[in-house]
């Protein structure tokens, strides 16, 4: 499988609807991306259960912006939707196949009860520190 190209418009859909996901974030004119390209194609290939999308910052700027992306390239890795890895710079073949795996191994159930225990609720606010106003 080759690598597919991710915009403003698809992204939510392909993180969401597929199991795993990584996501080069690039630009055109960056060198480390074009480095980081043909070993990303090549992981496509070698992993076809892995979806690899591509989002040119410059042409997707709302997810670039919604993503927090200060550095490129960045990849991320989602699994069942939930970001599981994120982080700026080019990978050698070798991590990026080690990144993979830990991908697969990563306990989505785990995952989902550390995210519900950390969402805020009417019973359990996000925080307990006084606001200005309750310290006054």
């Amino acid at each position: 499988m080759s690598t597919i190209e991710l915009t403003d418009e698809n992204f939510e859909d392909t993180i969401t609807t597929n199991p795993i996901v990584l996501v080069d974030f690039w630009a055109t004119w960056c060198g480390p991306c074009r480095q980081f390209a043909p070993i990303f194609e090549k992981s496509a290939e070698d992993n076809p259960d892995v979806v690899h999308g591509k989002l040119d910052t410059e042409a997707a700027v709302k997810i670039a912006t919604m993503a927090r992306i200060t550095a490129i390239p960045t990849l991320m890795a989602f699994r069942d939707g939930v970001v599981v890895f994120n982080q700026a710079g080019a990978l050698p073949a070798a991590a990026l196949a080690q990144v993979i795996q830990q991908v697969r191994d990563v306990d989505m159930e785990d995952v989902h009860t550390h995210i519900a225990q950390s969402t805020p609720t009417a019973d359990r606010p996000a925080s307990a520190e006084p606001t200005p106003a309750e310290s006054a």
